[in-house]
């Protein structure tokens, strides 16, 4: 029987990274505009590789079917790991509320109904993927993920053939520096590349952690090249000023792909892109959504039969339904607090793990992640600071691009 290759795993890391977060990206990353859009991602992207590397490290002291929660109960106080599930639960359920808050504005205008109406059909159609069964699941996504794919490469290409150089790299009248708007800009950042829930299976895929290493660098790589290559067609084909009315209104992808359609003349690329998004956010909905099922399901020990289902399906779609109705706010501000809470289980946590591991067992075999404890102090300060930037921004105590 042949190995499992190294793309093969950097696919699967891509994929689970790749999705409705990415297009909150051009609006969380106006203020700060091309060039340190980019340091920010990819500074990013460099940082939650290091903290699966971390967590692929403490992996390796248990076994090969040892998932990031049995890691975690062995290791941290009961009281740890009840705020790291906490945390985990809270960025499934914002990111569902995010999810169909943006769905229910862009249905509403498909269907001619009213955005709750639109919401309210978005997770009942969706949603019920989830409720039959995960094979269910594996056939929609492998579907949505071709449309994305064809879409993308239609869209994308359309916007790179229309970049414009000056307002790709246009600097403002009386703004020296972009650079503090790339704070704000963190936590979006940081929930495009929460691949970390993967980790165990890629380190059980390949039987080796050197080789899910590769994997995860190639993974999140990939992932990169798909950030920047879409900021950098956004940013060369809307100028910075033009994203005024996208802030104001959340930075949702309605709002987004209106002020593009405004920018660009071709209808192919307008559509493209009008696919592209609904076919991520359907994508990440379901894929979402069947994490955080399974996680309550588990949680509640709901049974796998008809009625435990829905019994599941009701804790975990209700809620972030209830509050999209009630309340609904920014797509770039859910997608950014999701992030802040999702500081604690792709940064501090792995690297809480490795650095207690190193105590316990001394003397380190196999894969270790290279820099020392240095790395882990720099893993987790990234992750305190970033959650620190979200909660300063959103006092106001952080320049917030309006416009």
């Amino acid at each position: 029987m042949s190995k499992p290759s190294t793309l093969g795993g950097a696919c699967i890391i891509a994929s689970v990274c790749v999705g409705a977060g990415m297009l909150g990206l051009p609006s969380a990353g106006a203020g700060a505009w091309t060039l340190w859009s980019v340091i920010a991602i990819s500074f990013t992207m460099i940082m939650m590789t290091l903290s699966g590397w971390l967590l692929l490290e403490a992996l390796k002291h248990y076994e090969l079917k040892a998932s990031f929660n049995t890691v975690a109960k062995d290791v941290l106080s009961n009281k740890v790991n009840f705020i790291n599930n906490l945390s985990l639960y809270f960025v499934g359920g914002i990111l569902l509320y995010a999810y169909i808050s943006t769905s229910g504005m862009i249905f509403s205008e498909m269907l001619g109904v009213t955005r709750e109406l639109a919401s309210v059909l978005f997770v009942a159609f969706c949603s019920a993927f989830v409720l039959h069964s995960t094979r269910a699941v594996d056939r929609i996504s492998i579907v949505l993920i071709l449309f994305m794919i064809i879409s993308f490469v239609l869209g994308i290409s359309g916007l790179a053939s229309n970049i414009s150089v000056p307002v790709l790299f246009a600097q403002a009248e009386g703004e020296t520096s972009y650079s503090a708007y790339a704070l704000a800009l963190l936590p979006v950042a940081l929930t495009s590349f929460g691949y970390h829930h993967s980790v165990s299976t890629m380190r059980d895929y390949y039987q080796d952690e050197h080789r899910a290493k590769k994997a995860i660098l190639c993974g999140t790589l990939i992932a990169l090249t798909f950030y920047l290559g879409w900021v950098i067609c956004i940013f060369g084909n809307l100028p910075r000023e033009e994203f005024g009315p996208v802030v104001t209104a959340g930075g949702g992808v309605d709002a987004l792909m209106s002020a593009l359609t405004s920018a660009i003349d071709s209808n192919s690329i307008k559509q493209a892109l009008h696919v592209f998004s609904i076919a991520a956010i359907v994508s990440s909905f379901i894929g979402v959504g069947l994490g955080v099922f399974d996680y309550l399901a588990d949680l509640f020990g709901f049974a796998d039969t008809k009625q435990g289902r829905l019994k599941t399906w009701g804790v975990t779609f209700i809620p972030p339904l209830v509050f999209s109705l009630v309340a609904p706010f920014g797509f770039v501000a859910a997608i950014g607090l999701a992030g802040a809470a999702a500081t604690i289980w792709t940064c501090i946590i792995p690297a809480t793990l490795a650095k207690t591991l190193r105590q316990r067992v001394p003397e380190q075999d196999g894969f270790v992640v290279p820099g020392g404890n240095a790395t882990i102090y720099m893993v987790i300060a990234f992750g305190v600071l970033t959650a620190a930037f979200h909660l300063l921004a959103m006092l106001n105590l952080l320049p917030v691009f309006k416009g």
